[in-house]
């Protein structure tokens, strides 16, 4: 397994020596892994597999659209599945377990670890608003087992349509508007004709920085798309943050990571120059590296330019699903714990919102004791990827890339 050097950025030198304060080695190996104390937990190791799983989607979409914002927030997709799972026989739940890496957890009580998981993602504290749902064909009998399983360990029932375009419509946003705290609005502009088993995820962020920026300092500057084009963007600006920072020589790229309020970090990854492409960046990360590399970090403190950010993104997630071995869902699975009948899954639809502006917590910055301060500059004024996750049990919220933050 790949082994990952973390090299930190000293007075404008990249550092190559491996001392003690220079360079840490993070190695990844399953031994490692096993000894460290975050994956003891139950719920720290399902969030782990549902994060691969996210990461694994992400890529297939990012491979279909290399050059285009996106921004993903996988766990919904991952919740959807999960809940669906209930209702299989055992080929078609293996190629579920499968997607999400739930053959490597061994764990008996697989979906209420699942349920401990969600409750703690939706503490008012961390501010994601999620939904996830399944929704049927008209005219379905459910199995009640399987309508009682879904809502204990997932919160909402299954939604069986009900035939009528224009009141099936309005429920479906409404749950999805509802859900989200009102900031997801007509998640459809129609039901789609033909549904057998259609999936749902949708969600909305705003994240508040524990340490705000000042909007005086917001100042329009350049952002460039490449060697050739940029673009006029507003872009938030600070000195003297102190944050956590590494440079990874594998990959070429500078990685910062930024408390929110709730319990809830951002993760930067910016390529050392704007031709670079993210492909390498994205192909290389799993649940477990990025795990790693928060522990490699170390605080320095230095002058900051990003973007603000209102991204949004919606898409039909079929043909990527397909592409990550899941292709028998939508063909001949076993969905004989749902209806006597044969259905199939036939739609997955996924959007999400992000906001990140200068708002945040008004205490001033205060360093760690043994953050170090250095002439470093970290000025995200090129293509750069993130993920947004939850410091308790490392639950994948958010991932995108920006290509323009127009």
């Amino acid at each position: 397994m790949k082994k990952v050097y973390i090299l930190f950025l000293l007075a404008g030198i990249f550092a190559t020596s491996r001392s003690q304060d220079v360079a840490e080695e993070v190695p990844t190996t399953e031994t490692e892994e096993e000894e460290d104390p975050f994956y003891k937990s139950a719920v720290n190791r399902l969030s782990s597999s549902a994060s691969n799983f996210g990461y694994d989607l992400y890529r297939e979409l990012a491979n279909k659209n290399p050059s285009s914002n996106i921004l993903m927030s996988p766990l919904t997709i991952a919740t959807a599945l999960s809940s669906l799972s209930l209702g299989t026989g055992q080929r078609t739940e293996s190629s579920i377990h499968r997607a999400l890496y739930y053959d490597l957890l061994n764990d008996p009580d697989l979906h209420s670890t699942y349920k401990e998981l969600l409750t703690s993602l939706s503490s008012p504290e961390k501010g994601v608003k999620t939904a996830s749902r399944i929704i049927l064909e008209r005219r379905l009998r459910l199995r009640l087992e399987f309508m009682n399983q879904v809502e204990k360990f997932y919160g909402n029932k299954p939604r069986v349509l009900s035939g009528s375009t224009r009141l099936d419509l309005q429920e479906a946003n409404d749950f999805v508007q509802k859900q989200t705290g009102g900031n997801v609005v007509k998640f459809f502009k129609e039901i789609p004709s033909s549904v057998s088993i259609l999936l749902l995820g949708a969600a909305y962020y705003k994240g508040q920085w524990v340490h705000k920026f000042n909007p005086l300092e917001t100042v329009v500057r350049q952002f460039h798309k490449d060697e050739q084009t940029s673009v006029l963007v507003p872009m938030m600006s600070a000195k003297n943050v102190p944050v956590r920072y590494g440079l990874d020589s594998d990959f070429n790229c500078k990685i910062v990571q930024l408390p929110l309020t709730g319990g809830v970090s951002v993760m930067f990854f910016l390529p050392i120059t704007v031709t670079q492409n993210l492909t390498m960046i994205e192909e290389g990360l799993t649940s477990e590296f990025v795990h790693d590399i928060d522990r490699a970090l170390q605080p320095v403190t230095l002058e900051l330019r990003i973007p603000k950010l209102k991204l949004s993104y919606e898409t039909e997630l079929m043909s990527t699903l397909k592409d990550m071995k899941l292709q028998s869902l939508f063909s001949s699975p076993d969905f004989s714990k749902i209806s006597s009948k044969s259905i199939k899954l036939t739609h997955i639809f996924h959007k999400a919102s992000l906001e990140l502006n200068e708002s945040g917590a008004d205490n001033a910055p205060t360093p760690e004791a043994n953050t170090r301060h250095f002439p470093i500059e970290y000025h995200m004024d090129r293509p750069f990827l993130f993920v947004i996750r939850a410091d308790d049990n490392g639950a994948l919220l958010f991932i995108g890339k920006v290509m323009d933050p127009k």
